[in-house]
């Protein structure tokens, strides 16, 4: 069994002080590509956005504290199994055999409180699910955020833009006639970001809901990795190895790329310390949770062991095509994931200008722990 390691402060304040890594993102377009004319009235090639209530704004004058602790409750636990508040006139089809799946006939915002308890669980157990014929991107917004506030205290994104008088929405957003994607193709070869959400967060969030607004007519998909099956994959004597391991997340990057796009950055970057497998308190199960976009450094490693052991955990990821599942955008779409147990990237595969636009709600969770190893 690997020796405990100690959280300390220090740890993340010499990092917050000297530490860089890689920070990639592709998927959206920023303030300095925004056209407001172009998203009201659409162009000759482009229609108006369908939800401009939606349309991103960036406020840079508007700052946010530091977050606080707070005590999550995980409604996953009070789940019934056998899922009839949730599932009772349901259509559910897996997408794979170990990830994802696909569900019709049930309306997320009109569940009842149990409903939303096994919604939790069935979503932890699947790790993502896209459900069809939703009416949460036509409810007001803020009977949207009050559903999603059953799951967690609302997260404001530092960086991202966000609908009008509502921060807690997290937009992603390619507007009409966007073409940078050309540009960014000429310094990578993909647009593949695997990641878990803000895990440089001391709570990072669990049942997480995006749902479309405008999608291209192809293209535009999500990827998701089981990282509860990642784990497993591993031999018990890796397992073993990893426990007790903790990693540095870091919201610098994320910072200095909106920055870099004219962006905002609402509240001072941070780290966090988590440790490289969690426990999920509904399920039980261990998931790795480390992702190339926010954690950079083992504690206690020197930095080429840190670079070695991570680039193992983030390839293994990346190449368990057969512990992913791939979701395609459709109107009326809302998907849900938990964030404790998976990973996932947009992909950036259409360059003619076509908009996408989602928006997210990302309830916090506990703080990321792990459970004895056995």
């Amino acid at each position: 069994m690997a020796p405990a390691l100690v959280e300390t402060p220090q740890a993340a304040a010499t990092y917050a002080k000297n530490g860089t890594g890689e920070y990639k993102e592709a998927y959206i377009g920023g303030p300095k590509a925004y056209r407001l004319d172009a998203e009201l009235k659409g162009t000759e090639k482009q229609p108006p956005a369908k939800y401009p209530k939606y349309l991103p704004t960036w406020d840079s004058e508007k700052t946010y504290p530091p977050l606080q602790p707070f005590e999550h409750y995980e409604h996953g636990k009070d789940a019934d199994p056998k899922f009839l508040n949730l599932l009772q006139n349901a259509q559910v089809v897996d997408l794979t055999a170990n990830i994802g799946a696909e569900v019709h006939g049930v309306q997320l915002s009109k569940l009842t409180d149990k409903g939303k308890d096994e919604l939790a669980l069935f979503v932890a157990q699947k790790k993502v699910v896209a459900f069809r014929e939703q009416d949460l991107a036509d409810i007001p917004i803020q009977e949207a955020l009050d559903f999603g506030g059953y799951f967690g205290r609302h997260h404001i994104h530092p960086t991202s833009g966000a609908p009008a008088g509502y921060p807690e929405v997290h937009l992603v957003h390619r507007g009409a006639e966007d073409t940078t994607a050309r540009d960014f193709f000429e310094e990578r070869t993909n647009s593949v970001t695997w990641h878990s959400d803000v895990t440089y967060e001391k709570q990072p969030p669990g049942t997480t809901f995006l749902y479309v607004l405008d999608a291209p007519i192809a293209g535009g998909d999500t990827l998701f990795a089981n990282q509860a099956e990642a784990y497993r994959r591993l031999s018990p004597e890796f397992q073993k190895r990893l426990h007790g391991l903790k990693a540095i997340h870091s919201a610098i990057e994320q910072a200095g790329n909106s920055k870099n796009r004219g962006g905002v950055v609402r509240r001072e970057p941070v780290t966090s310390i988590h440790p490289i497998v969690r426990t999920h308190p509904a399920t039980g199960e261990k998931a790795l949770f480390v992702n190339r976009q926010f954690t950079r450094r083992i504690v206690g490693f020197k930095k080429e062991e840190s670079d070695y052991l991570l680039k193992f955990l983030f390839d293994h990821v990346a190449k368990g095509q057969d512990f992913q599942a791939r979701v395609k955008w459709a109107p009326g779409t809302v998907v849900v994931w938990d964030n404790r147990v998976t990973a996932h990237s947009a992909l950036l595969d259409w360059d003619d200008g076509q908009r996408r636009h989602l928006a997210r709600i990302t309830p916090q969770a506990e703080p990321p722990a792990e459970t004895p190893f056995q």
